[in-house]
């Protein structure tokens, strides 16, 4: 049921909205004597409905359209549901396409607008103003409804200029206030429980508005009108510190007689303290907690690593602003203005080789994850500590991130000195996003894109319209690792922030309230489901369940569910991202994935069309000695590519300091497997690159996911930056093989031969690079009449896409870009979306 509101004006204290409010005034007057004028002189009116999606929900979309509704002269009224934003407008022809222009052409700035449907209506001669119409408290018409809604909900934004400048103005109700937000920036997907996008339906719904913050929120010419998060110091939610202990340090009764306003500085200004006698805090965010310490403090930062088990993998780092950062990295224009955008992610950028933060950062690398303060509650820590803070998402590792205080006690207390903890639910979870810019030479210049790396907080969740609704709705559940979940209904595709690999309860547990978010803010239920090829992934047996056993997800008609294979789904999402349907040529490198043959592929180049894959080429296989353990400790792999050029005997006369680890019997045993034709097998890149770091001496074991494709990066870099000469490998291809044995027997010699300095092994590794990235290109030159991808983890190496990148551009390959969707497993869910979506209209009758 809807009840019609009119916009009310109180008074307001401050001269700026008094003058706002009389400017309110003036414009209702003479839109009111100018309507009367037209009226009296038979001007022809008009009335029409639109009918608004996208994301138009909690990007001040209604004061928006109410400020131009005024300014064009124009009666009607203005609702948020969860199927968009409908707007009710009459006036004269020109001023209704001179609003219906404005509304196209400058939307608000957090606003998309995917579609606007025109109807018109009978005149109302007797309607005289322009209303907001407010939806009741009482959503049954909308969640009985069999239509799922239509409304994109925003991402979570940084703050604004104005919400800023407002707390550290001594003056203004929200000094030194840690919630301070409009409708310009601030918590949305993180708060939200239910559409529409109303204070009921979020995390606020406890929290009361004072007479100051209701005025603000019910004016729709404040910056502040509907802004659901609205709050002050007297209303609400408030910081407090407290210990592992659950004892409550700030507030506390001597504090009684503080004025309200200071309560939130005083608890950051004791965390700033602690971080300064080298303490490791959590903190509550917008997505969830932070792990935090001194950057520069090196005792600290090893101590950070030591209690949460973190031994090398490196760690981001929060900078007050662009200034400091600049003292600690170096980067283009298109790197300094993707880390101060309004998404503000972690930004990889080049590390300055002078500078005073602790060299356990970021061990051994020339890069930095460097990003800077998006809330109110950062921004006031950061100007109190006055240097850089490790700011390290807070869970157990392979885990989600934490957004619960009992949950951070229970799981962490062992790692913290001090919790900053707030009384604001956290409803959905939500990690910081992760970026790289690249950089293409191309003939009219440099072109630069973003990558994304992880894919959440400020741009998930991430969502597109289709040009011609879906005959049904469609669920696919993502790969095991980096996992995200992507929905297609209507002419609706959502991607999911990341959710992260799926090993443990806890992580499929949080796949699972990722999902019911989904569900419940879009009234979704999925016809069919699409899995990976993979049975023993977890959202393959996830889907299996919800499909084929009767469990349904409390639906009444039967799930069907596809499986699509590992590597076909990273060039479809590279495919989806520019809602491309023909056919590509994609490059599909990455660690492991089940092959249609049984095998682990991670080398493949397909010939790829909406339904089907063809595998021209790929590297040679190569035996995982003793299964996963292969990928614990390269030195097996490294064995493994030996094997197949050398005999055992030459193997054991190599003077190679990996191999000096292992005693000769334990080499002729490993030999021993490798000769048992059953072994797992892997044409995995991504194994080659873990094979070579180990036999430069970059690493002995591997510690997290990627470390031998950032070292091999690293001193690629270094070669470059002192142009040591060039080392030319060679890697034939035989038939449709590459034959990466022998270049690995290449790189042997070429390590034993002479002593290996720093410089030949960096010299090595660029070698390597080029390699790789001239296969690649080489290929790709025999198909320039189709685009080229280019997916899978092994890309996110800088360095050999940026050279590809190039070298294909100059030769003539159109390459589509993968925009905003991880080409690493993060990107699996929407190819497997765009599968299924044309799957279904290919062989349609498979799903009666």
């Amino acid at each position: 049921m809807l009840r019609v509101a009119k916009v009310k004006f109180k008074s307001i204290k401050s001269h700026k909205h008094h003058s706002r409010h009389k400017k309110h005034s003036d414009l209702h007057i003479k839109r009111r004597l100018a309507l009367e004028y037209l009226t009296h002189k038979g001007a022809a009116l008009k009335r029409c409905q639109l009918h608004i999606t996208g994301i138009v929900q909690g990007v001040g979309f209604r004061p928006f359209v109410y400020r131009y509704a005024l300014e064009y002269q124009l009666t009607g009224t203005v609702l948020n549901n969860v199927n968009g934003v409908t707007i009710e407008l009459q006036g004269t022809e020109d001023n209704l396409t001179q609003f219906i222009t404005t509304l196209n052409t400058t939307p608000p700035p957090l606003a998309r607008i995917d579609n606007i449907t025109q109807t018109p209506l009978p005149i109302l001669l007797s309607e005289t103003a322009f209303e907001i119409i407010k939806s009741d408290s009482n959503e049954d018409d909308y969640l009985s409804s069999s239509i799922s809604a239509q409304v994109a909900v925003s991402a979570d934004k940084s703050t604004c200029q104005d919400c800023l400048n407002d707390i550290h103005n001594p003056d203004d109700r929200h000094f030194g206030y840690a919630f301070t937000n409009c409708t310009n920036c601030g918590p949305r997907y993180t708060i939200i429980n239910a559409l529409p996008y109303d204070r009921h339906n979020t995390a606020m719904a406890d929290f009361d508005m004072c007479p100051d913050c209701a005025n603000a929120y019910q004016n729709p010419l404040d910056r502040r009108y509907h802004a659901q998060p609205v709050s002050c110091p007297a209303c609400g939610p408030k910081l407090s510190l407290k210990t592992p202990q659950r004892e409550c340090i700030l507030p506390n009764a001597s504090d009684v007689s503080a004025p309200e306003l200071s309560t939130d500085l005083a608890v950051l200004q004791a965390a700033a303290d602690r971080l300064q006698q080298g303490q490791i805090l959590a903190i509550k965010g917008l997505g969830g907690f932070h792990l935090i310490c001194d950057a520069k403090n090196g005792k600290a930062v090893n101590t950070l690593r030591l209690r949460k088990q973190r031994q090398a993998k490196p760690l981001a780092v929060m900078m007050a602003d662009i200034t400091m950062a600049q003292q600690y990295v170096t980067g283009t224009d298109a790197e300094w203005q993707v880390l101060s955008s309004q998404e503000r992610p972690i930004v990889l950028m080049s590390s300055r080789a002078e500078q005073d933060l602790s060299f356990a950062v970021a061990p051994n690398l020339n890069k930095l994850g460097v990003f800077l303060p998006y809330t109110p509650l950062h921004h006031l820590l950061l100007s109190l500590f006055k240097g850089p803070l490790v700011a390290t998402s807070a869970n157990v590792s392979g885990e989600p991130i934490i957004t619960d205080y009992d949950e951070l006690i229970n799981s962490l207390s062992h790692v913290v000195d001090a919790i900053v903890d707030h009384n604001r639910p956290i409803i959905n979870g939500c990690d910081d996003s992760v970026v790289q810019v690249i950089q293409t030479n191309t003939e009219w210049g440099t072109k630069t894109q973003i990558q994304m790396l992880r894919l959440a907080r400020g741009y998930a969740p991430l969502s597109f319209s289709l040009d011609t609704p879906l005959s049904q709705s469609i669920l696919a559940v993502g790969a095991q690792q980096k996992n995200a979940i992507a929905l297609g209904f209507g002419c609706n595709v959502f991607l999911s922030p990341h959710i992260g690999d799926l090993f443990s309860v806890g992580a499929e547990q949080y796949f699972e309230r990722t999902l019911a978010t989904f569900s419940r803010l879009y009234h979704f239920e999925p016809q069919l489901i699409i899995r990976d090829k993979h049975p023993d992934y977890a959202p393959s047996r996830w889907a299996e369940t919800h499909s084929n056993s009767n469990v349904e997800l409390d639906n009444s008609h039967k799930i069907a569910c596809l499986a699509v294979q590992h590597h076909h789904a990273h060039v479809l999402s590279v495919m989806a991202a520019n809602q491309y349907k023909d056919t590509v040529l994609g490059f599909s490198f990455d660690g492991t994935g089940l092959g249609d043959d049984g095998s682990l592929w991670g080398g493949e180049v397909l010939l790829t069309t909406l339904d089907k894959a063809q595998r021209l080429a790929y590297f040679e296989p190569i035996s995982l000695l003793g299964g996963e353990q292969a990928i614990k400790q390269p030195v097996r792999l490294l064995l493994a590519l030996l094997f197949k050029q050398m005999n055992l005997n030459a193997v054991l006369a190599l003077n190679l300091p990996i191999l000096s680890s292992l005693s000769p019997n334990t080499l002729t045993n490993l030999y021993k497997i490798w000769q048992n034709d059953r072994t797992l097998k892997s044409s995995s890149v991504g194994r080659l690159f873990d094979a070579l770091a180990c036999a430069l001496g970059l690493i002995e074991t591997t510690q997290f996911e990627g470390q031998a494709g950032m070292a091999i990066e690293a001193a690629a870099n270094r070669a470059d930056a002192l142009a040591l000469d060039v080392i030319q490998l060679n890697l034939p291809l035989d038939v449709n093989q590459w034959k990466s044995s022998e270049m690995f027997k290449q790189i042997v010699e070429l390590i034993t031969e002479k002593p290996l300095t720093d410089n030949r092994r960096d010299a090595i590794a660029r070698a390597f690079l080029h390699t790789l990235g001239d296969a690649i290109c080489d290929y790709a030159a025999q198909y320039k009449n189709i685009p080229t991808v280019l997916c899978g983890g092994v890309f996110q190496n800088k360095y050999l896409l940026e050279y590809c990148l190039s070298k294909l551009s100059a030769q003539g390959n159109h390459i589509l870009p993968s925009k905003l969707i991880p080409i690493n497993d993060g990107g699996i869910a929407l190819g497997q979306l765009w599968y299924g979506m044309h799957k279904h209209m290919i062989n349609a009758q498979g799903f009666s």
